[in-house]
C-alpha cells in the first residue's frame, strides 16, 4: 500500500471528518489501514444499505450507549443521507467521532441534507500523487493515469474501461442523475477532447446534440462527483484585455486518455504535450487540497492568445511546456504576464533537465526537480 499525505488526524483530534474522492482513489483502503479497530460501516454492501435505509435512526440505537473514544467510519455517506440525522446526535450527546466518507457531495448539498453543522471538517483524497510512488514514472503517469489500482495494474486499459463502465452505471444511472445516459457518455467524450481547455458551453452542446443548459448541468454533475475541477481565470488586469471562462479538467489524465482512445502517450507528441500540462495541474490540485493553501489556482490568457498555465495565488506564474529544450519563444506569456504583475516569481517546468535561471530571472525547472520542490514545500 502506498503511504498516502492526505492529513486526517490532525483534524480528527477536535472534531469528524467528511473524506471525499472519486472512486478508486483509495479512500476505504487508506481507513481500513489507518484505523483497523474503528467501527466500519460499509453503505455498499446491500444488507447494510438496505437496513440503514429502512431504519437510519438504527445508528443511534447501535451507538449511543458507546464512550467518546469511538471511532466510526460510515463508507459512502451519500448513499443514505438521512443517517446523517443520527450521526449528528451520536456527536452532540456522546462525543463520538465520525470519518465519513464519499464519493459524491451531490445530494448532501443539493437536497440539503445535515451537513453538521460545521462540526465536521472536508478532506479530499486525490488520485496518488508523484511524492507518494517510490521510483515514480512519468511516462507511465502520463499515459495511464494516477489511480492506485490502474497505476500498478498490468492491464490498465482494461481497468480503465472498468472503471468508466462503474462509474457511469453506480454514480450516473443509479442516482438518476441524467434522463439520458447515451447522451451523457457522448458529452464525456467531448469533456476529454476538451479537456485542459477554455469551455465553450455552445460549442460542446452542439457536439453533444443537447441544450447548453444541458452542458452546464453535466459539467456540474462531473464536479459534484468528483470527476473533473474547473480553474477559474485570473481576471486582475491593468491593460490587456482577458479571457474570462474558466477552463475544465478531468480529474486524472489517465481518464482523458482512456476517453480518447489513446493506448499511451509518446514523447514528442501533441497528446503528450497535453497530458504533461494536466498532470502538472493535477500536482498543483492534490497539493494545494492536501495542505489546505488558501493559494486558488488560475490560469492567465489575454485575448491576443498570451497564456500562462498555471498562476498560484498572487505569488507564483508557470508555463507547462513537454520541450527538451526551453527556449526563449516558449518564454513569451510568462513575459508578458510580468510586465503587469511585476512582482510574480515566473517559471517553467519542462521535460528540459537543465534546471536554471534566465537572466531576466525566469526559472526553468526540470519536472522531477519541480515535483520534488513542491512536495517538500518549497515552491509556495
Amino acid at each position: 500500500m502506498y503511504s498516502r499525505l492526505v492529513q486526517i488526524d490532525p483534524y480528527l483530534n477536535d472534531m469528524s471528518i467528511f473524506l471525499f474522492g472519486a472512486r478508486q482513489t483509495g479512500k476505504s483502503t487508506l481507513l481500513r489501514h489507518l484505523y483497523p479497530n474503528a467501527v466500519y460501516i460499509d453503505l455498499l454492501n446491500t444488507e447494510v444499505y438496505a437496513r440503514y435505509s429502512r431504519r437510519p435512526n438504527l445508528l443511534y440505537e447501535m451507538y449511543h450507549t458507546h464512550d467518546a473514544n469511538t471511532l466510526i467510519i460510515i463508507d459512502e455517506i451519500q448513499q443514505v443521507p438521512l443517517i446523517l440525522n443520527e450521526v449528528h446526535r451520536l456527536m452532540s450527546e456522546r462525543g463520538i467521532r465520525f470519518i465519513l466518507c464519499g464519493s459524491s457531495a451531490r445530494k448532501l448539498r443539493r437536497q440539503g441534507y445535515n451537513t453538521l453543522g460545521g462540526r465536521a471538517y472536508p478532506c479530499y483524497l486525490y488520485p496518488l500523487v508523484s511524492a507518494e510512488i517510490p521510483d515514480f514514472d512519468l511516462d507511465k503517469a502520463l499515459s495511464y493515469g494516477m489511480l492506485p489500482a490502474i497505476y500498478t495494474s498490468s492491464n490498465a486499459t482494461l481497468g480503465l474501461s472498468a472503471y468508466i463502465d462503474v462509474y457511469l452505471r453506480e454514480e450516473i444511472k443509479a442516482e438518476a442523475l441524467v434522463r439520458n445516459l447515451d447522451s451523457f457518455q457522448r458529452f464525456l467524450d467531448i469533456a476529454a477532447l476538451t479537456d485542459g481547455e477554455i469551455v465553450n458551453y455552445n460549442n460542446i452542446a452542439t457536439d453533444c446534440w443537447v441544450s447548453a443548459h444541458t452542458v452546464k448541468e453535466y459539467f456540474q454533475i462531473l464536479e459534484d462527483t468528483l470527476l473533473g475541477y474547473t480553474i477559474p481565470a485570473y481576471t486582475k488586469t491593468i491593460k490587456r484585455r482577458l479571457i474570462q471562462s474558466p477552463k475544465f479538467y478531468l480529474m486524472d489524465v489517465g481518464i482523458v486518455n482512456y476517453l480518447l482512445h489513446r493506448n499511451g502517450v509518446v514523447r514528442g507528441t501533441a497528446e503528450y504535450g497535453h497530458s504533461f500540462e494536466h498532470f502538472v495541474i493535477q500536482e498543483l490540485v492534490a497539493y494545494i487540497g492536501y495542505h489546505h493553501k488558501q493559494n486558488q489556482l488560475c490560469y492567465w490568457r489575454t485575448s491576443t492568445g498570451l497564456e500562462v498555465d498555471a498562476i498560484v495565488g498572487e505569488s507564483l506564474a508557470i508555463e507547462i511546456k513537454s520541450v527538451t529544450e526551453v527556449q526563449n519563444k516558449h518564454l513569451k506569456g510568462l513575459r508578458a504576464f510580468r510586465e503587469e504583475h511585476p512582482n510574480f516569481t515566473l517559471m517553467i517546468v519542462s521535460l528540459d533537465p537543465f534546471t536554471r535561471q534566465t537572466e531576466d530571472n525566469i526559472q526553468v525547472v526540470y519536472i522531477h526537480d519541480f515535483l520534488a520542490q513542491l512536495w517538500s514545500k518549497k515552491l509556495f
